[in-house]
């Protein structure tokens, strides 16, 4: 967690030199930054079309590491600039430690678990400031004999735009 952070303070420091270069709008190209929940994690995000993004998201917890990549349908919210829904699908694969597996299945060594996601979030970029933020949900289901459905990821992101 504290080298998540530095990383944001020092990514923030070395683009400060662009901070006031940016446009003064409510869109984006790209955006980088961390998502805390559950544990946290580094996120990318492109659009790749207008109203079509690419999220790929690392997370890192004390049970071990998940990373997910995520197609993102969004669309603008009437009377709130700024402010779009989305929603779309996604996978993953995660990598868990033995505390993870000791707690559910005590005695299993397995250690690697694929799966399917969905995101359902809203998203805000602050004009005139390089700043976008974004909450979400994002349900899913791992397969394999220990998968299942799962409904506790997604979170709170804070990015830097450029």
């Amino acid at each position: 967690m504290k080298k998540i952070f530095m990383l944001a303070i020092v990514f923030t420091v070395i683009s400060q030199q662009q901070l006031f270069a940016q446009a003064k709008g409510s869109n984006y190209k790209t955006a980088l930054g961390v998502k805390f929940y559950p544990g946290a994690g580094i996120t990318l995000k492109h659009f790749v079309q207008s109203n079509a993004a690419l999220e790929g998201i690392a997370y890192f917890w004390r049970d071990g590491v998940r990373i997910t990549g995520l197609y993102e349908f969004h669309g603008n919210i009437k009377g709130a600039p700024g402010l779009k829904w989305y929603v779309g699908p996604g996978a993953h694969v995660g990598f868990w430690n033995n505390r993870y597996w000791d707690r559910r299945y005590p005695g299993y060594r397995g250690g690697a678990l694929v799966g399917i996601d969905g995101v359902l979030g809203l998203d805000y970029k602050f004009n005139g400031a390089p700043i976008n933020m974004s909450i979400d949900w994002q349900p899913s289901f791992e397969f394999g004999d220990y998968g299942g459905f799962t409904g506790n990821w997604g979170g709170l992101a804070i990015r830097y735009t450029f």
